[in-house]
């Protein structure tokens, strides 16, 4: 027994062997749907292979006359584990003539080498009273009916937008009565912007040379997060065809048949190269595009204990929100708060256009002149592929009035001593006064005063007050769900105060909404502006010890700020999402 199973295991691995190495080889055929038809009717020729392939060449179909073609399916399936995949170029000829006629080799391009189909003869008949293949409507909805991704560019560097326009091409041969998506790509290592189609329109086009009317269904903005080869997953639809037949009604009219197709746009591959390492500033934080830089201040002169804002901007075109802005260095002696993060972007086919901005509040403490010394913001520039910096200019902050430093000897600006000269009255140099008159007026004594008893006693009489505030504080401590509340009206007033002022007002609303969540994140867990894909925030806040239900609701209420801006929300869901965001913000926080 142990002998014979010796001998099947060699068996059973070259039969594996075998197993693999047919499921590697490459094929490339051409079938025919008959060896033999009449002169009225019609053949079908499929040129099929195992892996896709480029530069497809067909033959010379001497005796026939192409009808329609070439058209292409693919179809790609797994099955136990097993990827099956094939690529078909199909034509519909008519035949010109009787007799044999040889349809001849085709070549396809397969991983760098040549194939050919091997050349296979046809005869051709007198006409026959039936023809048996006419075509379905199955076939003729898939020699008519084309969607296709239209990507503006396939190369472009690592953190640059490109866009994707989806078109449904529907030739004058059939109608679309309706469709539905069955599959939405997902733009993994990509920050994605869908871009509103306000209304589906037919327009005038070609494909393939030939005429057809075409519907914008989706576009989407694309800025690649990764360097290298990435795939942008295919749009599936199911689309009900309406074919015309040869049958007339009653009234003359053409009788239609109505099928349903599946249609896909096909992977498209984007090579995204990286940004060059060479003359890369120090201070490079990613901004990718052509943009503008400046500091300014709503004030340059105030007296100490006032405050004025001081606004670091960067606009233009490019990934706004995808980079982190410069911070100013401000000297010691101004209290310099949290900056409000500001953001005015649109994004188009385009990309994001508009402009970002940090706001300081600071407030100086005391007299002088202090400056904000000039910042430098680099990018890189995709149209002259070259790295550019801009520098701010210097502002000079003046405090009128208010108390001098005296732990600062020097004048803050020009660096000269704060020492004031010693002015002298002619007697500087007078004796000692060696018997001064120490006699004490007015004596009277500590020891059993009224202040005496207070300061002895008055600490007994605290103890009961003492006693009542810890028992109060023990008893805002145990109350859990009110502590909750108040941790939660807290945050929620610090981060989302903007967004409250906007309940009724939907665009505005979930726009603030969206900032304040962002915002928090940036507070809380030190996330650069580059990480905001729903992906990378959800891998990093499950690092953090969050629970992954929190984590869903914090991703559904940033769903429900992008969805808001193409569906109708009322004022009641604008209070549900800003409270549902003032619990997330609260678990978030006490979980952190």
């Amino acid at each position: 027994m142990s002998k014979k199973f010796i001998f099947l295991v060699p068996l059973f691995l070259f039969s594996i062997l075998l197993r693999g190495q047919e499921e590697e080889a490459v094929t490339f055929e051409m079938k025919l749907s008959k060896p033999k038809l009449g002169l009225n009717e019609r053949l079908r020729v499929d040129f099929t292979m195992n892996k896709d392939g480029d530069n497809f060449n067909p033959p010379d179909f001497n005796g026939f006359r192409v009808l329609m073609g070439p058209s292409q399916s693919i179809s790609s399936s797994w099955i136990n584990g097993v990827r099956s995949y094939s690529k078909t170029y199909s034509y519909t000829l008519a035949p010109t003539a009787q007799g044999k006629f040889t349809i001849q080799q085709a070549t396809i391009v397969i991983e760098g080498k040549t194939y050919k189909s091997l050349p296979k003869e046809i005869e051709v008949t007198a006409a026959v009273d039936k023809p048996s293949d006419e075509m379905t409507a199955d076939d003729v909805a898939d020699e008519n009916l084309h969607l296709v991704a239209e990507v503006s560019k396939t190369n472009p560097y690592l953190n640059e937008a490109i866009s994707v326009v989806y078109k449904l091409y529907v030739s004058p041969n059939i109608s679309v009565s309706n469709y539905q998506p069955l599959d939405n790509p997902k733009y993994n290592n990509f920050w994605s912007q869908d871009i509103k189609v306000s209304r589906l329109s037919a327009q005038n086009g070609t494909y393939q040379g030939k005429p057809y009317r075409y519907v914008v269904l989706k576009r989407v903005v694309l800025y690649p997060q990764k360097a290298g080869k990435l795939e942008i997953e295919p749009l599936s639809l199911d689309v009900t065809v309406d074919v015309p037949t040869r049958q007339r009604d009653f009234f003359g009219g053409r009788i239609y048949s109505q099928t349903n197709k599946t249609v896909s746009a096909g992977n498209r591959v984007i090579n995204v190269k990286s940004l060059p390492v060479a003359n890369q500033p120090a201070d490079f934080t990613g901004a990718v595009g052509d943009f503008e830089f400046s500091v300014n201040t709503s004030k340059t002169s105030l007296n100490a204990t006032e405050s004025l804002q001081a606004i670091v901007e960067v606009s233009g075109k490019g990934n706004l929100k995808l980079f982190k802005l410069p911070e100013p260095e401000l000297p010691s002696a101004l209290e310099v708060y949290e900056p409000e993060f500001t953001e005015e972007v649109r994004t188009n086919l385009g990309g994001m256009q508009g402009k970002v901005s940090n706001s300081y509040t600071i407030v100086p403490a005391f007299r002088g002149k202090y400056p904000i010394p000039s910042i430098s913001f680099s990018f890189f520039n995709p149209k002259t592929e070259k790295y550019e910096s801009l520098n701010s200019e210097e502002v000079l902050i003046n405090v009128l009035e208010g108390p001098t430093n005296g732990g600062n000897l020097t004048d803050p600006i020009v660096g000269q001593s704060s020492k004031q000269q010693v002015v002298t009255n002619g007697n500087q140099f007078n004796f000692i006064k060696l018997s001064p008159n120490l006699a004490q007026k007015g004596t009277s004594y500590f020891f059993g005063s009224a202040r005496y008893y207070w300061l002895l006693f008055g600490p007994l009489l605290l103890i009961p007050l003492a006693i009542f505030l810890r028992k109060k504080r023990d008893a805002i401590a145990e109350d859990v769900v009110g502590n909750k509340v108040k941790r939660a009206n807290k945050l929620a007033k610090k981060y989302l105060s903007a967004a409250r002022k906007e309940l009724g007002n939907k665009e505005a609303f979930y726009v603030a909404l969206e900032r304040a969540l962002h915002n928090y994140l940036k507070a809380k867990l030190k996330i650069e502006t580059s990480e905001f894909s729903k992906d990378k925030i959800s891998e990093l806040l499950l690092k953090k010890g969050i629970e992954e239900s929190t984590v869903n609701e914090f991703l559904g209420l940033l769903q429900n700020c992008e969805a808001a801006r193409y569906s109708p929300f009322s004022k009641v869901e604008m209070q549900r999402d800003y409270d549902k965001a003032s619990e997330v913000i609260s678990l978030m926080d006490k979980q952190l």
